[in-house]
């Protein structure tokens, strides 16, 4: 059985593990080692990571299995939001499991908590990006009730990709 627990800033080395981990699995196969190290670098550092869980306006849920983090969620609210900044919108920015526990509902108990916050705050919808080359995660996300509302630019290093961003009505 999984457990979804909030991060505290106790957990910062941990959350920065898992995010380094779960980023590189997902994407080494498509991305140079350069360019992944430079998203690496710039992106997920302990610095930024602790910042992040300062932030009152967003919040680290950790997926724990047997003592284990096997997976990781963060969502943001208003000015957090990389994008849409609407404050009656929920932003699911990362919500990642280790390759190894795929397939074992994980991801479904993380999407099934931003929900459940999204409704015990009263906002009005729920949105991602997700890389356009990411068959699996999109059909998760349609799964969901999720769909394409539009794109943006994402960078992995220097390269300049494709995110469609997906929305959720609560």
């Amino acid at each position: 059985m999984v457990i979804i627990q909030t991060a505290t800033l106790s957990d910062a080395q941990n959350i920065l593990n898992i995010a380094k981990t779960t980023f590189s699995e997902t994407f080494l196969e498509h991305n140079s080692t350069e360019n992944l190290n430079l998203y690496l670098e710039n992106h997920l550092t302990l610095l930024a990571i602790t910042r992040q869980l300062l932030n009152p306006n967003s919040i680290f849920y950790m997926a724990v299995k047997e003592n284990e983090i096997v997976g990781y969620l963060k969502i943001n609210f208003a000015e957090a939001q990389t994008e849409l900044r609407d404050k009656t919108s929920l932003e699911i920015e990362r919500i990642y499991v280790l390759k190894s526990y795929h397939g074992q509902k994980i991801g479904q108990s993380m999407m099934d908590k931003a929900v459940e916050v999204c409704k015990n705050l009263n906002l009005h919808y729920i949105w991602l990006g997700v890389w356009e080359n990411n068959k699996k995660g999109i059909n998760f996300y349609h799964k969901n009730g999720f769909q394409i509302s539009d794109s943006h630019v994402f960078m992995i290093g220097n390269d300049c990709q494709t995110d469609f961003l997906m929305k959720l009505n609560i």
